[in-house]
């Protein structure tokens, strides 16, 4: 894996940060693959997300993968999120900022940031912006805030406004962690084990469908048992539970509406008024980012496409977690949209 970069940013919170208006020291952690010559491609992390994890399938060619964007042709830009753990968080923010002190930041700060690294980077447009999950709504912020800058966007199991059924899935893991024991109001010296432990049982659930547990497709996995595949993979051992709060209020605070007082929360309005090319990519199965609503969304933009996974793998298939014919398919149809060679 390559070594990480890093853009250092004094930015100001954006209005609906808290504390708003306030001067942050920002540190946004990237790679970058490629010329930058080439045309420009950027894959932004999702919650959990760290920068080796976010869409690989789409740039590598680790374990004899065929990418979508060959780093040879593409310039290739991968992004975590604030509070991600590898850009500024909770874990390695200075005083006054760290821990539980760390600001409420938006997908507003994320996209500003990102935008500012492209200039520095000299990256004048965007050929696609590309993302699952936060990922996938910070595209439809990036189309919205910078208009002219991106040429494709594909949203992969997201959203362009966090619906209130998913803000109230996010409720169930928050209080989940907040009212453990030892999280202590996340003023805590020592891990909160147990109240990540139970953040990632709540959490997990949700992550897949009725149909993958149905099936048992743990066992696809190499797990005998349901039990030992949310050991392995859920028991929130790695995490930090003031960065799964950071990512969760990000996440809640969704919508592109903000940017546009007069459209009055109209998501239609502003849907009207983004200017790239729009692939709008959910799971069949996805209980976070129901299929329903990205069809509705399809709707009102300008040049929208609806394409969808039909897959008992739920939300995770949106980041090449389902089967290799979910994201072979994924793969296929984000080639065609955006005109790259891959057959």
């Amino acid at each position: 894996m390559p070594e990480i970069q890093y853009f250092s940013k004094e930015i100001t919170l954006s209005p609906q940060s808290e504390p708003a208006g306030k001067s942050f020291p920002a540190k946004l952690a990237y790679w970058t693959f490629g010329d930058v010559s080439n045309p420009a491609v950027l894959l932004p992390s999702c919650y959990g997300g760290t920068l080796a994890t976010t869409t690989p399938f789409l740039y590598s060619t680790d374990e004899g993968n065929k990418p979508v964007f060959p780093t040879s042709k593409y310039f290739v830009i991968v992004t975590g999120l604030l509070g991600g753990g590898e850009s500024s968080s909770p874990i390695n923010a200075p005083d006054p900022w760290k821990g539980a002190d760390f600001p409420h930041v938006t997908y507003e700060d994320n996209i500003r940031l990102q935008y500012a690294l492209c200039e520095i980077l000299g990256v004048k447009k965007l050929h696609a912006y590309i993302g699952f999950s936060m990922g996938g709504q910070q595209a439809y912020h990036m189309a919205t805030l910078y208009p002219d800058f991106v040429e494709h966007m594909v949203c992969l199991a997201g959203s362009a406004r966090t619906s209130w059924h998913n803000w109230s899935f996010l409720e169930g893991p928050r209080n989940a962690l907040v009212h453990s024991i030892d999280f202590k109001e996340g003023r805590y010296t020592e891990t909160p084990l147990r109240g990540q432990r139970a953040f990632m049982r709540v959490y997990s659930t949700w992550a897949l469908s009725q149909g993958w547990y149905r099936q048992k497709c743990w066992e696809q996995l190499g797990f005998k048992t349901l039990e030992e595949y949310l050991e392995a993979g859920w028991s929130g051992e790695k995490a930090d539970g003031n960065g799964l709060l950071a990512l969760l209020w990000t996440w809640q605070k969704g919508d592109i509406t903000l940017y546009h007082p007069d459209d009055k929360g109209d998501l239609a309005k502003t849907l009207g008024r983004i200017k790239a090319k729009c692939l709008i990519f959910p799971s069949r199965t996805d209980t976070y980012f129901p299929p329903e609503d990205n069809e509705e969304e399809v709707k009102h933009l300008q040049k929208g496409e609806f394409r969808c996974i039909e897959t008992v793998w739920g939300h995770i298939a949106g980041g090449g977690g389902g089967t290799k014919e979910d994201t072979e398919y994924m793969k296929t149809e984000i080639a065609r949209f955006v005109g790259a060679a891959y057959a």
